[in-house]
């Protein structure tokens, strides 16, 4: 018999509770989200987009310490400052968490615009439809573009397509991601 299953709802409240205790911004994306905008499917790993550079690692350690999150890396402080992502695992339920730093202007303003969901008694800020879609096409990966055909299908004619075509222009002068407005008329054009 397999351990029980953590009580991710109570779990994410607990989690936005500690994070704005400390006057971080943030917002969930990944499965998490793509259970919220997308086609359901199962995961128990929770990434964090903080607004936010390794400067504030002080504050996120605190937290982790307070949910019982223990870092993956041998060197946290010195991973994060390299990588801008801190993984963590809760000893008891085994949930990982990437906490994922940015000090963007497209980063904080899609924290800014998150859908908060209520849940066990938290508001829990969750990426926008658009926002998890240019995430996803941005990674680009085999899975990051089965999640986005699942959020285009399932919120495609409420999606904000002026929004999303003016960030995968922007997107597109990054180095490997000129293909982003391509890949998003091909998802459109699935409508």
């Amino acid at each position: 018999m397999g351990s029980p299953q953590p009580d991710l709802s109570s779990f994410l409240a607990a989690l936005t509770l500690e994070l704005q205790q400390r006057g971080l911004h943030f917002m969930l994306i990944g499965g998490q989200a793509v259970l919220l905008h997308g086609r359901p499917r199962f995961t128990e790993d929770v990434d964090v987009t903080l607004a936010a550079g390794p400067a504030a690692l002080p504050l996120v350690r605190a937290a982790c310490e307070a949910l019982d999150l223990s870092p993956l890396a041998e060197d946290p402080d010195a991973f994060a400052r390299r990588t801008f992502v801190l993984p963590v695992r809760q000893t008891a339920s085994r949930i990982r968490v990437d906490f994922i730093f940015s000090t963007t202007d497209y980063e904080a303003q899609a924290v800014a615009r998150a859908t908060r969901v209520l849940l066990a008694g938290a508001q829990v800020p969750f990426a926008t439809a658009e926002d998890l879609l240019i995430h996803k096409l941005f990674a680009g990966r085999p899975r990051d573009i089965e999640d986005a055909e699942g959020i285009v299908r399932r919120r495609g004619a409420q999606l904000d397509w002026t929004y999303l075509e003016r960030w995968a222009a922007e997107f597109a002068l990054v180095p490997g991601r000129e293909g982003m407005p391509v890949a998003l008329e091909r998802l459109k054009a699935g409508l």
